[in-house]
């Protein structure tokens, strides 16, 4: 990713917001809202029981239009990223993704139909999919394109010790300590405190003294300089560690000294930065609003085919995730391993550490019984997955063998699904 430093000059006034403002952007507004006004204009011949052909073909219109918003905010929030750099750029996208994925997990409980276990389910497979279907993928692509790719380890082991507590708090703890799979309401407070703290306290340290060790660092060399350089107070062991990061020809490390600070790079940009927030917010606001028709039709049709009950959270991932998706694919065909594991973990940290919650608030406020604990077979599953995530993130050469395990992994999660 350019730095931000180098990312042009700032400009205000009407360019900006014609620079901003582009025909893609005005066309997925105008689509987006069109079909919040279409749906509230048809809410009474959408109501369950609905036909076959007009379920099918409201479902796959309002998929497709929450799809086409959803790259709109990714579009808008890779903007931002590109401007603010590394890792505020890589956690406004996850963020956005996050809020879309919270948004439609809170319409499907708040509708119609029984959805005990739809919170656990969807975080469950974005789990799947995003450690092992979408880090497979990019492993695999990148490690064929360039032989080896190397990320910064601190980081990546940094999000791996967060999803060992974060996972084990949601779902084996609940059928340990809770009652037929939830938290009681005396356990759900200090779990919500709790969950919120750790992950403010890491969005903290990522923003703040840390920042250095979610950057593109190639090289075990460099890596450790980079440490050192965030870490040690003196300037003269920084020098020393600037000095050791550049003797090789072959590892890089983040300029942490000269790198503009974030409340530098918006006051330069703020014009843009503002203007592309609030596209962002109103590309947003359309999923919003279509996430509880689709929440609705989504559970009448799945109940009459028969579906597993797991798989509205599948589906809910799939969509969620599929512009982000495309976002690490990319940045593994470019050998960018850092950005990878920012846009996929960061982006599983912020959901469980967000979803859940948002899901207990909710189950408190509504009375509702959420059910957290996993079966033995996805546990089995998860819990090989985040061993074989620390052992990817702690390797010093990160090849296609590792994303070939990972695939391997989300195909066994896609057969115990559907046994």
């Amino acid at each position: 990713m350019p730095s931000p430093s180098t990312a042009g000059p700032s400009t205000t006034g009407p360019s900006t917001v014609r620079r901003v403002l582009t025909r893609a952007a005005v066309m997925r507004l105008i689509i987006g809202w069109a079909a919040v006004g279409a749906l509230a204009l048809a809410g009474p011949l959408l109501t369950p029981p609905v036909s076959v052909p007009l379920l099918i073909g409201a479902l796959v219109a309002i998929i497709a239009v929450i799809l086409l918003c959803a790259f709109g905010v990714v579009h808008e929030a890779e903007a931002l990223a590109h401007r603010l750099g590394d890792p505020y750029g890589t956690l406004t996208l996850t963020l956005s993704i996050v809020t879309i994925e919270v948004v439609l997990i809170a319409a499907v409980m708040l509708g119609p139909g029984d959805h005990t276990t739809i919170a656990r389910d969807s975080v469950m497979a974005v789990s799947m999919i995003i450690l092992n279907l979408i880090a497979g993928v990019c492993l695999l692509v990148g490690g064929l394109r360039h032989g080896d790719l190397r990320a910064n380890r601190t980081g990546a082991l940094a999000y791996t010790t967060l999803l060992v507590v974060l996972s084990a708090t949601a779902f084996a703890l609940p059928a340990m300590i809770g009652a037929d799979g939830a938290y009681t309401p005396a356990q759900a407070v200090p779990v919500i405190a709790m969950t919120l703290g750790l992950y403010g306290f890491f969005l903290w340290r990522q923003m703040g003294a840390q920042a250095a060790d979610f950057q593109e660092v190639t090289g075990p060399a460099g890596e450790e300089a980079a440490h050192r350089a965030t870490t040690v107070g003196s300037e003269s062991e920084s020098a020393t560690a600037s000095e050791s990061a550049t003797a090789s020809e072959t590892d890089t490390v983040p300029d942490v000294d000269h790198s503009p600070s974030i409340r530098e790079i918006i006051a330069e940009h703020r014009p843009e930065v503002l203007a592309r927030t609030a596209l962002l917010v109103a590309t947003v606001l359309p999923i919003v609003l279509l996430s509880h028709d689709m929440a609705t039709l989504l559970d009448d049709g799945l109940g009459r085919v028969g579906a597993p009950v797991a798989l509205a959270g599948v589906l809910i991932a799939m969509i969620v995730f599929t512009p982000e998706s495309i976002t690490a694919v990319r940045a593994a065909l470019g050998g960018e391993m850092q950005r990878v594991v920012n846009l996929c973990h960061g982006a599983l940290v912020s959901t469980v550490g967000l979803t859940i919650p948002t899901v207990l608030v909710i189950g408190l406020l509504t009375e509702q019984h959420v059910v957290f604990a996993e079966t033995p077979a996805n546990l089995l599953l998860l819990g090989t997955t985040l061993a074989l995530t620390a052992v990817t993130a702690a390797s010093p050469r990160v090849t296609a063998m590792h994303g070939a395990a990972h695939l391997m992994l989300f195909a066994l999660y896609a057969l115990a699904l559907f046994s």
